[in-house]
């Protein structure tokens, strides 16, 4: 046995190496063909270390960052050859890809980068540490109670801009020694200011309903994918009633360690096709689709299992449902939201149409969402976030000048030891 999947390593580690090289390929040709990007431009930088496989967690902030761009030139620093690719093909800010410390390197040399916004926490996000008179920043790619979002990784980064007052109490419990107030910056969601989109149906007295699950997890503690559990029941109940349209977007990553994960998704796809085959007016959706908005705004209910996408959905004002885990090794954070939210266990999943209408009807299930939103997001208006996003950068530029002032008369970046600008030389996919 230990032969065969040796040699299986050994297979993925060739098929892994040819990709790369042609992903590589692939963006040194698309980049030729377009314009340089021009010297000492750009003032924002999004550094991301990741392929294409994490690229949800870029996806979210296109529109927020194309909003900055006005005000502030952004470009995205890639090291990933296969993430490098997918941002060129969609509405991504400008791409620099970067996939060795010398790239990287000269680069950053050419421009005027003050502020490095980071939407995960990639071991190579260390290596861009090392350039200083620049402000490091975590963004985070969405706002949630997992485990996740109060490592101590934080404290890596001059500061983090987050949701609000949920966020600040989650890290005030988790973190040593951590300046809460000085550190971080409450932006609310700016991503809910974009909710919209082409709907992919036409709107009819149906009710919508999006499952959005995640994945399976890789350890017990992060066991909160519900489509094994929860995830068939609930799609075959709703798909029966002719009153409900199922909008079914599952992670990205969903079956990628348990295959029986992946099989139940599958079956779930099959049974939405089946069921609009029976009735093509039904119009149900599996959404795979890069872009994530209308869904969360155009659902009048949304069942999520314990990931962003519960505070995505939150941010958006409007009633959901999250599934309980039943693995009871799985971490949930009760001192938030988790701590009165609408449960769907999992012995409920069938009787899913009286849970949604519950939630749809009951004034006191409204009240406590409304206050949650506020916890969570502080001011939902439309625009609030963006603005505050905004005011974020404006201070931390402000800030970058009077520090600027102080230092100008030191001695400019090292350059890096040959050892280090030799790291990572072989680009990953």
């Amino acid at each position: 046995m230990g032969v065969i999947s040796d040699a299986k390593k050994a297979v993925a580690l060739v098929r892994k190496a040819v990709q790369s090289r042609s992903a590589v390929i692939e963006v040194r040709r698309t980049l030729k063909a377009l314009p340089k990007h021009p010297r000492m431009h750009y003032r924002v930088a999004v550094y991301f270390a990741d392929g294409a496989v994490n690229m949800y967690q870029m996806r979210q902030w296109y529109k927020p960052l194309a909003e900055l761009a006005k005000i502030w030139p952004v470009v995205v620093l890639s090291r990933n050859a296969t993430g490098a690719r997918a941002m060129l093909a969609e509405d991504a800010p400008p791409v620099a890809f970067v996939p060795t410390v010398r790239d990287l390197e000269r680069f950053i040399a050419k421009q005027d980068i003050r502020v490095v916004l980071y939407v995960n926490q990639n071991t190579r996000n260390f290596q861009m540490f090392r350039y200083g008179r620049r402000w490091h920043v975590f963004i985070n790619h969405g706002e949630s109670d997992k485990m996740y979002m109060t490592t101590n990784q934080f404290k890596a980064y001059d500061y983090a801009l987050v949701a609000g007052d949920a966020a600040r109490e989650r890290l005030s419990r988790v973190l040593w020694d951590y300046d809460l107030d000085r550190r971080t910056i409450e932006i609310g969601r700016p991503q809910a200011d974009h909710y919209s989109g082409v709907l992919p149906y036409t709107p009819d007295g149906r009710t919508v309903v999006l499952y959005a699950p995640t994945w399976e997890g890789d350890r017990p503690s992060a066991h909160y994918g519900s489509i094994r559990t929860h995830g068939e029941a609930l799609v075959t109940a709703l798909l029966a009633t002719g009153r409900h349209r199922v909008v079914y977007r599952p992670h990205p990553r969903s079956g990628v360690v348990d295959a029986e994960y992946g099989a139940a998704n599958k079956r779930i796809v099959a049974a939405i096709a089946a069921a609009n085959s029976a009735d093509p007016t039904a119009q149900h959706v599996f959404d795979d689709g890069p872009d994530l908005g209308w869904q969360l705004s155009a659902a009048d209910v949304a069942i999520v299992d314990i990931s962003a996408m519960v505070y995505d959905r939150l941010a958006a004002d409007k009633p959901l449902l999250i599934t309980r885990p039943t693995d009871p090794r799985a971490l949930i954070d009760t001192h938030g939201y988790l701590s009165a939210c609408e449960w769907l266990d999992v012995a409920a999943a069938p009787a899913v149409v009286a849970e949604t209408e519950r939630v749809l009807g009951d004034p006191e299930s409204v009240a406590r969402l409304d206050k949650w939103v506020h916890h969570y997001f502080g001011d939902a208006t439309p625009g609030a976030a963006t603005q505050r996003f905004h005011g974020a950068i404006r201070s931390l530029m402000e800030s970058w000048d009077t520090w600027y002032a102080r230092s100008s008369a030191d001695p400019a970046d090292e350059q890096p030891e040959a050892d280090e600008a030799d790291l990572d030389d072989i680009v990953e996919a």
